[in-house]
């Protein structure tokens, strides 16, 4: 088989291995027995919600499981079609086959990212939380880059945008910011950003054009639902109330609305400032604070804390997932997974998928990479 076509089918095949590996392959037939099972009782619907639930897992182990088996009997089918179209030397044939596997590839690796969001709240909304670094206005310029980075991506993939909290920098950017992204597996996606984001660049704010790096830190947490218990004592919580201010001076409330809520066993900080009324910041302030909570338990449960926890780190050279290189040449690269882009102006416009693929599948088969860092 010619080499283009071997590519595809290498390519094919890896994403086949990790999309069983994800879905433990051998428990996912016998669960997906066992929802269909229960879905043939009638009694399933005496409780309604539970009865929800059951249909979307199975809904979910269904597609991806016949998601799996139909690009394997497809991959069978081209590669024998290319086999034969090159025994009888019809190049024409040989072609179309090639072009069908990198057809195939392509939907393979959009299969393989979705059944990776099967932790226990991929599906869920997110909190995204913004924080510059130490270096004043350079990093607040760099944290305000990334808060229209997530935005664009969010947009991108058809997801709904709200700016839940907003502190602008003294003379551009922000000190920090928090976006609420709606919208199917939108924490499943996101939750690889956590971590320390750097950028080199020529500074727009040096008379000297001399070459700055900057940081700022993400950090990613679901939104969670009525149904998932956190415990919270009021008695643990400080709750301190300020005036709101938006960018650029634009929307200040005359009336001490804002609200931060302090979490003391933890040093969880949580704020909002977007609504007019106190108690509805108040209200989703302690939404934030819950799914923070929720998020700290499942990162201990994941075992990948320490990873993923960008407040556990100072926002600073030695902890950085990702630099983004803006001068003297284009480049970002993800120091986990080695993960390149030559296209920066594309990255901060929202073109991150590749770099959440690479992640989640790293999180699946537990394989690490040694990767230098960009000067």
């Amino acid at each position: 088989m010619r080499a283009e076509a071997q590519a595809h089918v290498n390519q094919i095949q890896a994403a086949l291995a990790l999309l069983r590996r994800s879905l433990d392959w051998d428990r996912a037939l016998r669960r997906l027995d066992e929802l269909n099972a229960r879905v043939e009782d009638p009694t399933l619907w005496n409780d309604a919600k539970a009865a929800q639930d059951v249909m979307r897992e199975r809904r979910r182990l269904d597609e991806s499981i016949g998601a799996t088996r139909a690009i394997e009997s497809e991959l069978s089918d081209t590669v024998e079609l290319i086999e034969m179209a090159e025994a009888e030397g019809d190049e024409e044939m040989a072609n179309d086959g090639t072009a069908a596997l990198a057809a195939l590839a392509e939907r393979a690796e959009k299969d393989k990212v979705v059944a990776l969001l099967s932790g226990e709240a991929d599906t869920n909304d997110t909190y995204v939380e913004i924080n510059s670094g130490a270096g004043g206005t350079e990093s607040q310029d760099w944290a305000g880059m990334l808060l229209r980075m997530y935005t664009r991506w969010a947009e991108r993939r058809g997801l709904k945008v709200e700016l839940v909290d907003y502190h602008a920098g003294e003379q551009a950017g922000i000190k920090s910011a928090t976006l609420l992204i709606k919208g199917e597996n939108a924490y499943g996606y996101a939750k690889t950003e956590s971590g320390v984001h750097r950028l080199v660049r020529i500074s727009p704010y040096d008379s000297a054009a001399r070459r700055h790096t900057s940081f700022s830190s993400v950090w990613v947490y679901p939104v969670i639902d009525d149904n998932i218990d956190i415990e919270i004592n009021e008695s643990e919580l400080r709750i301190d109330t300020y005036r709101a201010s938006g960018a650029g001076g634009q929307h200040i409330n005359t009336t001490d609305s804002a609200v931060r809520i302090t979490h003391l066993p933890t040093g969880i900080v949580v704020q909002c400032q977007n609504q007019r009324s106190q108690h509805k910041n108040k209200a989703e302030a302690y939404n934030q604070l819950r799914a923070r909570l929720y998020e700290r338990e499942l990162a201990e449960r994941e075992a990948v804390a320490d990873a993923q926890n960008a407040t556990k780190t100072d926002i600073g050279w030695g902890h950085q997932i990702r630099s983004y290189v803006l001068q003297p040449y284009q480049l970002v690269k993800d120091l986990r997974t080695g993960v390149t882009s030559t296209a920066p102006s594309d990255v901060l416009d929202g073109a991150l998928d590749s770099f959440m693929a690479a992640a989640l599948s790293q999180r699946v088969t537990g394989e690490t990479v040694q990767v230098e860092d960009v000067d």
